[in-house]
């Protein structure tokens, strides 16, 4: 799984017919401190996330079976709005790196 923001819409009047219903957002993937990572891409969405939610996406084969019985033709899909985080900041031993 990964975070990432959902920075866009994406409207296809004409798509696969495994995909009618489900909507597609541009979702940025984003470190533990909300810094972009990596490229954007599209992601399959059934569960009402919008644009600026923080969201868990899955990707790879696995986000085919968001419907159990009908694979559909999908790379990501959002499982999660994020609700909220918390990392745990440690703090570096300067001592540990010197050469002495």
């Amino acid at each position: 799984m990964q975070i990432g923001k959902v920075i866009g819409n994406v409207w296809a009047t004409r798509k696969e017919e495994g995909l009618q219903g489900l909507k597609l957002l541009i979702v940025q993937p984003v470190d533990v401190h909300g810094k972009p990572v990596k490229t954007q891409f599209v992601a399959a969405d059934r569960i009402g996330a919008g644009i600026g939610d923080d969201v868990l996406v899955t990707s790879g084969g696995s986000s085919r079976y968001i419907m159990l019985d009908n694979p559909i033709p999908i790379d990501a899909v959002i499982i999660g709005i994020i609700d909220s985080t918390e990392v745990e900041r440690g703090e570096i031993d300067e001592s540990s790196n010197r050469d002495d």
